[in-house]
């Protein structure tokens, strides 16, 4: 299985490498520790008071820091942890259905050739990245 694996993130990427997608994935640690350490920074200088603004004022860096920067989604999908890699790999499967192919190239090949299949994929793809990673996701058709 670990082939077919391997062939459906390559479809993946060249899927969303053709659609030109990228995608902003939210990291809410950083924006946490961006308030959390603001907000402590601030009730030391200021009191009850101090932990408002700091809070306020962090939290707006935060959200600042973490969105917007979007990377092509090849790039992260290569990055994805395993058990990540395997969410996504039999949701385009359940699309793929009984789909056969010998090698990467020829699964590319039948899933660009084929309009709807392609839509179908594609759309499978950017339901995984937006719910599953909960990104924010920009491409052209």
């Amino acid at each position: 299985m670990a082939p077919l694996m391997g062939d459906v993130m390559r479809l993946c990427c060249e899927i969303s490498a053709h659609h030109q997608i990228k995608a902003a994935v939210k990291n809410s640690t950083k924006g946490a520790v961006m308030a959390g350490g603001t907000a402590f920074v601030g009730g030391l200088l200021g009191g009850p008071a101090g932990i408002a603004v700091g809070g306020a004022v962090g939290g707006l860096l935060g959200s600042w820091m973490t969105s917007g920067q979007f990377r092509p989604l090849p790039q992260i999908l290569m990055e994805l942890p395993p058990n990540q890699q395997k969410k996504l790999y039999d949701d385009i499967m359940a699309v793929l259905g009984n789909l056969n192919w010998t090698d990467v190239a020829q699964l590319i090949a039948l899933v660009m050739g084929n309009a709807t299949l392609q839509q179908q994929v594609t759309a499978a793809l950017l339901n995984y990245i937006s719910k599953e990673l909960r990104a924010e996701v920009r491409y052209q058709d």
